[in-house]
């Protein structure tokens, strides 16, 4: 909580812990354009090892290592078969024709996945005078859907339907999927590419996302981060604070997820049927319909919480580091008395 109010909009707004201050304030530096920033260097080995990729890449946000992605692993004007709510659908300004040259292919992602058969439907198509598939994305977890995951099956499934298209995984909240599943980040990795997690959300770091994937594809992504202005200097101050998040904040996520339940079950006695089970709920994220959003933020600000949207008449809650119990309490008693 910050100056009496109760911050459920993202879990961007995570500060850093002191354990996170104390590492950037001695961390080693160098110049990392020139890759001789120790810190930076650790924290990309430390990643590429954790979800078992050869090598990564540190850059400046999740919407660049994305926008990375798109520009080494697909041609220009081919399609990136994609969820049409995913964050690189609709959350990044565009950013994949102007970045990428590149065409979406939007396919429905009500439940947080797609189809293996519509990556072979894109495939398909092409031999019909339609353009071709070059890159599939997944998004994991997947925020539209309550942060619903991807299970390791599904990702083998839609791999092999790709039939050697390279997969791209935006994993900016990859690690809430493996507190939730028990499942390794490795194991959700291994059959993409390339993936990517931030650093800034649910894990506490101030700045900063990873990139992964093959040893020839990161020195290619490495060249993209410098020709879109992503490569910094003495970021070991930075770095510091991501392998803190690494190392320390992972497991406490499941600390958010309960208490993402919590605000689920005062979302469905409220307005029942909105999020379904509470207890599917699977991460830190609750996004329910509502019919006036802006009278419900209206409402709860009024109360001292502070929410969110991510679409016309849709509602986001997100639980993080600095949001404890009694903020919950706080926020579960103003949903009760919402118009």
């Amino acid at each position: 909580m910050d100056d009496g109010l109760v911050d459920l909009r993202s879990d961007t707004v995570t500060r850093p812990t002191a354990a996170m201050r104390r590492a950037m304030a001695g961390a080693e530096v160098g110049d990392d354009g020139y890759g001789e920033d120790p810190t930076v260097r650790a924290l990309e080995e430390a990643y590429a090892e954790r979800v078992g990729k050869d090598a990564a890449v540190f850059v400046p946000s999740g919407t660049m290592a994305n926008q990375i992605a798109l520009r080494v692993l697909c041609p220009p004007g081919a399609l990136v078969v994609a969820g049409r709510r995913q964050h690189v659908v609709i959350y990044e300004e565009g950013a994949s024709a102007v970045n990428a040259g590149v065409q979406i292919h939007p396919v429905d992602d009500e439940d947080g996945t797609f189809s293996p058969d519509a990556v072979r439907w894109v495939a398909e198509a092409a031999r019909h005078h339609q353009p071709a598939p070059g890159l599939v994305c997944v998004e994991q977890t997947h925020m539209p859907s309550g942060g619903r995951l991807w299970s390791v099956p599904a990702l083998e499934a839609v791999s092999e339907a790709a039939d050697g298209l390279p997969l791209h995984m935006d994993g900016a909240r990859l690690f809430n999927a493996e507190v939730s599943s028990g499942s390794p980040a490795a194991s959700f990795a291994a059959p993409v590419t390339t993936v990517m997690s931030c650093l800034s959300k649910g894990l506490c770091a101030p700045v900063g996302s990873v990139l992964a994937g093959p040893k020839e594809v990161v020195e290619q992504a490495r060249q993209v981060r410098q020709r879109l202005g992503g490569t910094m200097r003495q970021a070991g101050v930075l770095a510091a604070a991501g392998l803190v998040a690494l190392a320390d904040m992972v497991e406490r996520l499941a600390e958010d997820h309960q208490r993402a339940q919590r605000l689920a079950s005062a979302v469905a006695e409220r307005w029942p049927d909105a999020v379904g089970d509470p207890v599917t709920v699977p991460t830190n994220l609750v996004v329910f319909h509502h019919d006036d959003p802006s009278r419900l933020l209206a409402h709860l600000r009024a109360e001292g919480v502070l929410a969110g949207t991510i679409a016309p008449g849709v509602v986001r809650l997100v639980t993080h580091h600095d949001v404890d119990d009694a903020g919950i309490d706080r926020a579960v008693k103003a949903l009760a008395s919402a118009p």
